[in-house]
């Protein structure tokens, strides 16, 4: 088995002969651009693999997402912006930087303690410094729940915030019935933000129970798809087909998933 600096170096020296004259015809077209949804799609798989917990499945999409990031460095280089070796300095020198308390003198000893020092430093860097709002700096290509968790903790911790969590659940009521005032008078042009209001609370309360609302999100539909394709089998053994078996019976394949 090769050292990790040896592995990597072979690696690099892939994408190099894949980008080169006599390279691959695929390869050597890709731009930043045409190489982002590439880049969406390993992190989402990299994602699922996680929450597998496969190590084989883990160990090979974080090897896609690495190839992700030195194709983009290879781009880069071709350029002549940056290479892979001034990606790796800048964030090894940006951990450094960001953790004093490890690498120079003090002593931090809570999570919280860690975090509210890293937004601190992160404040004085010079990449940062044209910004002129607190919520600037998150990125809006996030999933819609992830970004309306960060803008609220961003916004909380400037003092716009609930003191308690029954508040949150009495903006929940007040929001579900303006939901539902709307749905019913039949004013479809105000549904959408009505119900995009309660999901923005929904996201608040699991910020004061520090749940992320991606992920639970993302486990509840992966509970869902595991449910539903219990359905699936129960029905193909009948011999039948979705359409034509009554909701009662799929409802009861349903509880039984649930059992299991």
């Amino acid at each position: 088995m090769n050292d990790p600096a040896t592995a990597f170096k072979n690696l690099a020296a892939i994408v190099d002969t894949l980008m080169s004259e006599n390279g691959c015809p695929w390869d050597k077209v890709q731009t930043h651009a045409t190489l982002k949804p590439y880049l969406v799609e390993e992190v989402y798989e990299t994602l699922e693999a996680l929450d597998k917990g496969n190590p084989e499945e883990i160990k090979d999409e974080l090897g896609d997402l690495l190839y992700q990031i030195l194709f983009h460095a290879k781009i880069a280089a071709q350029n002549n912006q940056f290479d892979i070796t001034g990606v790796i300095e800048a964030i090894s020198e940006k951990m450094v930087r960001r953790h004093p308390h490890v690498f120079q003198d003090g002593e931090l000893n809570t999570p919280d303690e860690v975090v509210h020092q890293w937004e601190e430093i992160k404040k004085t860097e010079k990449s940062n410094s044209h910004r002129k709002s607190v919520l600037d700096g998150i990125p809006k290509q996030l999933p819609g729940l992830m970004r309306a968790q960060k803008l609220q903790k961003k916004a909380a911790k400037h003092g716009f915030d609930w003191d308690q969590i029954t508040a949150v659940f009495d903006k929940l009521d007040e929001e579900v019935a303006e939901f539902k005032e709307a749905v019913l008078a039949g004013k479809d042009e105000d549904t959408t933000g009505e119900l995009g209001d309660i999901l923005f609370v929904l996201v608040n309360i699991a910020r004061f129970k520090k749940i992320d609302a991606e992920e639970a999100l993302r486990g509840t539909n992966n509970k869902f798809i595991q449910r539903f394709q219990h359905i699936e089998k129960e029905v193909a053994k009948q011999g039948k087909e979705l359409k034509d078996t009554p909701l009662e019976e799929m409802e009861q394949y349903w509880q039984d998933a649930k059992k299991k």
